[in-house]
């Protein structure tokens, strides 16, 4: 396979449940039932966006000496009343503790939104995407 290519495996594990691991062996679980509880895969996704725009806020902060005490990120989406039920509308919240320069916050906010996160804008190509952060000065 070529190196642009990532796999991914998921099992049937009984019921709704499915049990998925990435390229590096890491498992997660998806579906639930009475006795397994795990994620749905349309919540996967707005994890997705968090940890995606999570890692790009960090790096682009480090890059400007710009260090969180403690970085929280709270995504909420609406889906649409009809099938396929797709998300019409996500909000990212990001909310950062520590002496942060809120330029630089908004700096980081943009890139990421606007070239980095590859979740984020592929997502903003079905659903309307809004972004919104609070920065408090002690940790959280």
């Amino acid at each position: 396979m070529s190196e642009n290519w990532r796999e991914i495996t998921t099992n049937w594990t009984g019921g709704s449940v499915f049990k998925t691991a990435g390229s590096n062996g890491v498992e997660l679980q998806m579906g639930s039932n009475e006795i397994q509880k795990g994620v749905s895969p349309m919540e996967m996704l707005l994890m997705a966006i968090a940890g995606c725009t999570g890692m790009d806020i960090i790096s682009i902060l480090e890059k400007k000496r710009q260090t969180p005490k403690d970085f929280k990120l709270v995504v909420r989406g609406l889906r649409a009343p009809d099938f396929p039920m797709i998300w019409t509308e996500i909000e990212v919240e990001y909310q950062v503790w520590g002496e942060v320069d809120p330029k630089a916050l908004e700096q980081a906010i943009d890139l990421s939104e606007e070239k980095y996160c590859s979740v984020g804008l592929m997502l903003g190509k079905a659903a309307k995407i809004r972004s919104s952060y609070k920065l408090f000065a002690s940790g959280g």
